[in-house]
């Protein structure tokens, strides 16, 4: 398998983990010789109520005896997008009322920015330095690292680079601006939160200039920072919010969420302003009704805040040299890229899934399922500290 995984499957990176999965289950991954991996990863903080959870499964099988695919995205009513958007609805500000399903973030991302400059008649589109949107052309032209998009120029003119807490860099914003686009958490930058009350004065200055605001809650989003979105810990409604990831449970979606007014224009002039065939497909928005259910009635969201605080106490290492983040959307920083390779790999193979973050290369990302236990999460810590002693001791050796 792992021959034919090369040979037909394309790649990513030069060097993919390449671990062969049998199945999972709760918080835990297992391996094709049966070995049990605990996950603090989640998919990438995709599987929100962790592996196979029984609700988001039995969701999936009841849709699917009731029927799969049958027409292209908004001409159908459908039982489970509808009761999606509208559960989505009850759960945020009454200007985010109306949302546009997707297959994933990243063409959510490009719906956003069309709806953006088809409401406001503008082209300019404002975004950060080091931010991470996804990797289709409109996605990857709000990316704020020029390594990452250099080989794929030209891309979509007219957009413009702020830094991320900057609050001087906020007077770019004009009346030539149709939207300023941020992560509410920048993710791939190391999981850096808004300070000093950015998002709000972002906000304010785009009220100002008839500017759109675009926030990206693909990670933050479905309760990973004790808020079922990011935003509310910053007290900041954006005029297009965009989620993913973890909404799906484990499952492919992607979102946009506006106002009727906004969203409106993407119906006539022209017509067909975005279009999907699978968005809004009717498994996956089963999967996502059910664990949104599951987030909002549940206390899982609260106890993402005392998870976070069990993680800080326990990852208390020399190697560790700061833990970013907010409830379960953590980054535990080494002193350098190579001391959290050595953490990473070295953790997979004594049984715990930890990653990489994009633009960090001393981040380790710590993005379990909200579902975690405390036990679970004592266990995976001590293994980290463990392997961060045997690294120490390696170092000391080679000094």
């Amino acid at each position: 398998m792992k021959e034919d995984f090369f040979k037909y499957q394309a790649q990513t990176s030069p060097h993919p983990l390449a671990m062969e999965i049998s199945h999972a289950k709760g918080s835990y991954i297992y391996d094709s010789n049966n070995k049990s991996y605990l996950d603090f990863v989640a998919g990438v903080s995709a599987c929100t109520l962790g592996h196979g959870h029984p609700k988001v499964v039995n969701a999936i099988k009841h849709q699917v005896d009731q029927y799969l695919h049958v027409m292209v995205y908004g001409e159908y009513i459908q039982k489970p997008a509808v009761e999606l958007c509208q559960l989505l609805s009850d759960n945020l500000p009454d200007s985010l009322e109306s949302t546009y399903l997707t297959n994933s973030g990243t063409e959510a991302i490009e719906g956003a920015i069309k709806l953006a400059k088809r409401a406001t008649g503008r082209s300019e589109i404002i975004a950060a330095k080091k931010a991470y949107h996804g990797n289709t052309m409109g996605a990857m032209s709000v990316l704020g690292i020029e390594a990452q998009k250099s080989a794929y120029r030209p891309l979509i003119p007219g957009t413009k680079f702020i830094t991320f807490n900057a609050i001087e860099d906020i007077e770019l914003i004009s009346t030539k601006t149709a939207a300023v686009i941020l992560e509410t958490i920048q993710g791939g930058a190391g999981f850096i939160e808004p300070k000093n009350n950015f998002l709000q004065l972002v906000k304010q200055k785009c009220e100002s200039t008839g500017t759109l605001l675009i926030l990206d809650e693909i990670q933050p989003g479905m309760g990973r920072t004790g808020k079922l979105f990011g935003f509310e810990n910053y007290n900041c409604i954006p005029d297009i919010l965009v989620s993913g990831k973890g909404l799906g449970g484990g499952m492919p979606i992607g979102a946009f969420t506006a106002s009727n007014q906004l969203m409106n224009h993407l119906k006539e002039f022209p017509k067909l302003g975005h279009i999907t065939t699978f968005g809004g497909h009717p498994v996956i928005a089963a999967a996502a009704l059910a664990t949104l259910q599951e987030v909002t009635t549940s206390s899982l969201m609260e106890e993402t805040l005392s998870k976070e605080n069990l993680f800080r106490s326990l990852l208390v290492h020399p190697l560790i040299t700061e833990i970013r983040g907010i409830g379960l959307m953590l980054a535990a920083l080494t002193p350098s890229a190579e001391i959290t390779n050595q953490l990473i790999l070295n953790c997979q193979e004594e049984g715990l899934i930890l990653f990489w973050l994009l633009f960090e290369p001393k981040a380790i990302r710590i993005t379990p399922p909200l579902t975690i236990t405390e036990d679970e999460i004592r266990k995976g810590c001590l293994l980290i500290i463990k392997v961060l002693d045997k690294i120490s001791s390696e170092l000391g050796k080679n000094t």
